[in-house]
């Protein structure tokens, strides 16, 4: 028998309408958590949305970013991939805490808070933060198709639209299928990765005092461009959307109590999936700075060059190959994330539902059409600078994502018991006005307000 009170309603009073359809509704609550069962049964019943998460911070715009901070500045931008880490546990904390405590999504907390005019903005720009995430997953798997099989980069931009199918057949299975997929897809890019950083023996010092964080960073134009970049590919604005609705697939006990509990196992499950992130992001800049930096080749920035680099650099016939392969990996897995990522936010802000093969095609198009039409204009070479730059756009949408979280999150009328603490409050507000910050001195940077070079 339940305890009277923790059988309180979820606090609605905050909210000014009803927050309507669930998150997903043919997932919603499918994957139950067995009641009474051990720590290691609840964590595993858990485990998934995490991963799902996860994998936005290992998309081919990190490699991007990654790679080129490693070969221009060796690792010393491996602090800021740190940083950006622990930014996204506590972002996708509140996620979690918003979706679990609430029932809503943040997209729905933010039609249910807002005015009209207000949503349709917020949308338009997760929209674009959607579209510029696809961009990079779309160019990151041309480039993996071309270096493996020597496709035109242009037909391999068009090839990854068909994987609209894979997409559908995972969701038609079973949210549980997606989620093996997702976790099998990380697993093979970690061990290409384990096996890249054995071979590239990089200086264990260095690495140790990249994690240090520099004032030069802040000095340096071009060193904040990429950091900003890092952080954009990073702390991904969707990905806030995505969490807070996904979570809502398991089915929890409907109380205080089973509320905490579920806030608990989740922001575990999350904590743990981008721990492997931030090696993940860590190798690829590791990996960067230790085959291209000190031997020279620190104009490294195209995704192509550094896998033609890495067999010789690096004295084997299949580095490049595993690099590759990994590339591949990671932007089919993206596309699996970034799909779901699209219904929610669409179903969230403008309560708009399409069929799953049509909002697939909808956001396939918006990034293949401009990748085939920037890279047939500029030509192959100019690919991995548009994927840095759509990383840099991600960063940029990324606080107004952030203040109506840390708003909604820290307002008892919406959360009750589960509001923010004051320690909460200030890491999470921090965060945010620093994300805030260092996107406006970039700004000024590249328009050159400052005195600074333009990246």
């Amino acid at each position: 028998m339940n305890d009277p009170a923790d059988s309180a309603p979820t606090p609605d009073a905050g909210w000014r309408k009803s927050a309507g359809a669930p998150s997903l509704p043919e997932s919603h609550r499918s994957i139950a958590v067995p009641a009474g069962a051990s720590f290691w049964r609840k964590c595993l019943a858990f485990a998934g949305p995490g991963f799902l998460v996860a994998v936005g911070y290992m998309d081919p715009g990190n490699w991007a970013t990654d790679l080129e901070g490693g070969a221009r500045f060796g690792y010393t931008l491996l602090s800021v991939i740190m940083i950006s880490n622990l930014m996204a546990i506590l972002l996708q904390h509140l996620s979690v805490k918003l979706g679990i405590a609430t029932g809503r999504d943040l997209a729905q907390a933010c039609r249910d808070h807002y005015s009209r005019r207000t949503v349709w903005f917020l949308w338009v720009l997760c929209e674009l933060a959607i579209s510029a995430c696809d961009l990079a997953e779309v160019i990151g798997s041309a480039i993996a198709l071309q270096l493996l099989f020597g496709l035109p980069l242009v037909w391999g931009c068009v090839i990854t639209a068909a994987d609209v199918m894979v997409v559908l057949l995972l969701q038609h299975r079973g949210f549980r299928y997606l989620e093996a997929v997702v976790v099998t897809l990380i697993l093979t890019i970690g061990t290409c990765f384990a096996v890249e950083l054995f071979l590239a023996k990089p200086d264990l010092h260095g690495v140790l005092a990249g994690f240090m964080p520099r004032a030069e960073i802040l000095r340096n134009p071009g060193m904040l461009y990429v950091a900003i970049g890092i952080l954009g590919a990073t702390v991904m604005p969707h990905n806030l959307y995505l969490h807070s609705s996904i979570v809502q697939t398991r089915k929890y006990e409907q109380t205080a109590g089973g509320k905490r509990e579920a806030i608990r196992f989740a922001t575990l499950d999350s904590t743990l999936a981008l721990v492997f992130a931030l090696f993940i992001n860590g190798a690829i800049l590791v990996l960067a700075a230790a085959a291209f930096h000190g031997s020279g080749h620190q104009d490294v920035a195209a995704i192509q060059d550094a896998y033609h680099l890495l067999d010789g650099l690096m004295g084997v016939t299949f580095a490049s190959i595993l690099f590759a392969g990994a590339l591949l990996a990671s932007g089919q897995n993206s596309t699996l994330t970034g799909t779901l990522a699209g219904q929610i936010v669409m179903e969230g802000f403008i309560n708009v539902r399409l069929r799953p093969w049509v909002r697939r095609l909808l956001t396939r198009a918006m990034a293949v059409v401009p990748a085939v039409v920037i890279i047939g204009l500029f030509g192959e070479g100019r690919s991995t600078q548009l994927i840095v730059a759509s990383q840099v756009c991600l960063s940029m949408q990324l606080g107004f994502a952030c203040w109506p979280l840390m708003r909604f999150t820290s307002e008892k009328a919406k959360m009750g018991e589960f509001a923010n603490s004051w320690w909460i409050k200030v890491l999470g507000w921090g965060t945010t006005l620093l994300i805030i910050g260092f996107n406006a001195k970039l700004l000024l940077d590249i328009a050159g307000l400052t005195g600074g070079v333009k990246p």
